[in-house]
């Protein structure tokens, strides 16, 4: 909720400009996050790390369908964001850790709050999804 507006929400509260210009949704701070966590497997990765640290190849092995590839570009990019933490150890071969940064870790009760209403409302999406169009429906 914002400060002055008492039981808006704070997407709500904010006044857009109609239309929306381009520039200004790209720059948007939640579209920018929506996008780090909205790809196939960022929320996944955060939500294994949220339990506890993992070296690489364990990370790997508990998401069997990743390729180490995306794996590693999922990694990178979550790093890059800050909101995970890697670690080298001098180790032959070296290993690497990776954990939840601080700021990594301030995301999980949002993530937490967006997991929850997901899981309550998911049978309504379906009973939406599964009704046949409206005859009236001019979408293509």
């Amino acid at each position: 909720m914002s400060g002055t507006n008492m039981g808006v929400p704070s997407m709500l509260a904010h006044v857009l400009p109609t239309p929306v210009p381009a520039a200004e949704h790209e720059v948007c701070p939640l579209t920018d996050v929506l996008r780090r966590v909205g790809d196939k497997w960022s929320v996944l990765v955060l939500t294994l790390l949220g339990r506890r640290p993992y070296r690489y190849n364990e990370l790997h092995r508990s998401v069997p369908a990743i390729s180490q590839r995306m794996l590693t570009r999922t990694l990178r990019s979550l790093e890059t964001d800050g909101l995970i933490s890697r670690t080298v150890f001098a180790t032959v071969p070296p290993s690497v850790e990776y954990r939840l940064s601080p700021l990594g870790e301030s995301l999980l009760g949002p993530l937490s709050a967006l997991a929850d209403w997901a899981v309550q409302h998911q049978p309504e999406i379906d009973r939406h999804r599964q009704r046949p169009p409206s005859p009236f429906d001019s979408r293509p």
